[in-house]
């Protein structure tokens, strides 16, 4: 019997869909359409951990082969056809242009309660969130205030499950630790717009413990130029699921910082009010010695799983 390889699944994929799909979406099809249980390396328990890179690898020596199935139909981002479905194409792109024109219509800081929501619930980060609204920020000469504004500010309070005297000792022994967040919200990441954005982040996040570009799509492409700019700036990455917050995921961790740049954040002090509120409330936050005084109301509003749903559907992001 013949084995089941990531290029039958892929092949299998690319005769079922109805657009040409990146690597990404390639495999979150399988996925859902559980392709993925029937290769080899699933039975035989020696899947690996980053099916996404083996996929794209599998495809790209198709590509190179004599006998190639499948196509690159676009480059930004890079999406992928059947040689035999071919004569299809044109309606095929006549059709998404629409589709990419509906879903058009959500704007980045749409996306705000979903990162919101997420970063609150993330066992990897627990944090109360804040938007700043670059509007609020004082005028200054052309481009004097360019690439200074983060998406979303954000806090870890370490205690906020402690009972009281466990807190008041941990302030006296000064062994708590608060760690700040900075965060660079796109829609879609792609090489048109990948550097651009990469150091929009590192330029608003140079105050913050740890700074992150969050996408809500990727191409995969752009994965390994992310890894090469995280080992030289730190900037982690972030892929969001609108359909299942929980399934959100950082994909590159973030280097911490323990020494900010307080000249940057003194500037976005002065420049906007609502960091400054937020760099208020939290030195009263961190001041205070009753933890249910914490003033959690300042930070942006954490929906439920039923207002989010409502959320999504009325801003037709899904």
């Amino acid at each position: 019997m013949k084995k089941y390889s990531f290029l039958d699944l892929i092949i299998d994929v690319l005769k079922e869909t109805e657009f040409p799909l990146s690597a990404n979406e390639i495999w979150q099809y399988a996925l859902d359409k559980n392709f993925d249980k029937k290769l080899q390396s699933y039975q035989n328990g020696t899947l690996t951990k980053t099916p996404v890179q083996s996929l794209f690898a599998c495809i790209y020596r198709n590509l190179n082969s004599k006998n190639s199935s499948i196509l690159v139909v676009s480059k930004q981002p890079t999406k992928f056809w059947l040689k035999e479905r071919e004569n299809e194409l044109n309606l095929v792109k006549s059709k998404n242009i629409e589709i990419q024109k509906e879903e058009s219509k959500f704007r980045e800081r749409d996306l705000h309660p979903l990162v919101v929501k997420f970063l609150f619930e993330s066992p990897d980060f627990n944090l109360y969130s804040k938007t700043i609204f670059h509007e609020k920020s004082h005028k200054g000469k052309s481009g004097e205030n360019e690439w200074i504004h983060p998406d979303i500010v954000g806090v870890h309070f370490p205690f906020k499950d402690y009972e009281n005297e466990t807190f008041k000792l941990c302030k006296n022994l000064n062994q708590i630790s608060y760690k700040i967040y900075s965060f660079e919200l796109k829609i879609k990441l792609d090489f048109s717009n990948l550097r651009q954005s990469y150091f929009q982040a590192v330029s608003n996040s140079s105050w913050a413990n740890e700074g992150y570009l969050v996408a809500l799509e990727f191409d995969d492409e752009i994965m390994n130029e992310l890894w090469r700019l995280n080992n030289a700036f730190g900037i982690g990455f972030i892929k969001l699921d609108v359909r299942d917050i929980n399934d959100s995921k950082v994909i590159i961790k973030a280097r911490e910082k323990s020494n900010l740049d307080l000249i940057t954040l003194d500037l976005l002090v002065n420049k906007n009010k609502d960091f400054n509120e937020f760099i208020q409330n939290l030195n009263k936050d961190i001041n205070i010695s009753d933890i249910e005084r914490i003033g959690y109301k300042f930070y942006d509003e954490i929906y439920n799983d039923e207002k989010m749903q409502k959320y999504l559907k009325d801003k037709k992001i899904i």
